[in-house]
């Protein structure tokens, strides 16, 4: 008897585990293009979806979670964030390490430029030249409770996901560059 439970069980676990994803299902790419419209919180299975479309759909995506009121959900753990890359990942989780429990180099979003969201547009987007197959420069204009910000997001692909590696704003040093002079 005991086996006829374990096989029914057993059975859910590996189709959960062939969808790759934590048994979630995902919004086809073509639908995360359009994730971008204001109108009410942007999932982040829409932002993965996005990622995998290509580096404009992934930026208007992940950008867009701010236009509808911020990223929603708990956040992930520093350094373990699905939309950075690796090598940007490793960096934030040592300088949270290095900080040890003091107010470390990277204490705010580096992707709205903010430790809070509020009144937020998006205001361009553009595809920077000399994207490849596997890097990409998105220049990105927003506007934050009335700012207006101006950065690049250098972008790699992982996988099938496109990821930020780095983040530029004009007049300092990039966010790696940051980070490194922290965790050094």
């Amino acid at each position: 008897m005991r086996n006829l439970v374990l096989i029914p069980a057993l059975a859910l676990g590996l189709a959960a585990c062939s969808q790759g994803d934590g048994g979630k299902a995902r919004e086809p790419a073509s639908a995360a293009a359009g994730a971008a419209v204001p109108g009410g919180p942007v999932s982040s299975d829409a932002v993965y979806a996005a990622a995998e479309a290509g580096p404009e759909p992934f930026v208007r995506a992940l950008y867009a979670q701010y236009v509808n009121g911020g990223p929603q959900g708990e956040p992930p753990a520093p350094g373990r964030d699905p939309l950075y890359d690796r090598m940007l990942n490793a960096m934030i989780g040592e300088d949270f390490r290095k900080a040890g429990g003091e107010v470390p180099t990277l204490n705010y979003d580096p992707v709205c430029a903010c430790q809070d969201s509020g009144d937020f547009t998006l205001d361009s987007v553009t595809v920077l030249p000399g994207a490849d197959a596997r890097k990409a420069d998105v220049a990105v204009v927003f506007t934050n409770m009335g700012e207006t910000k101006r950065q690049t997001l250098k972008l790699v692909k992982e996988g099938r996901m496109w990821k930020v590696g780095d983040v530029l704003v004009p007049g300092e040093k990039p966010l790696t560059e940051q980070l490194m002079a922290a965790i050094s």
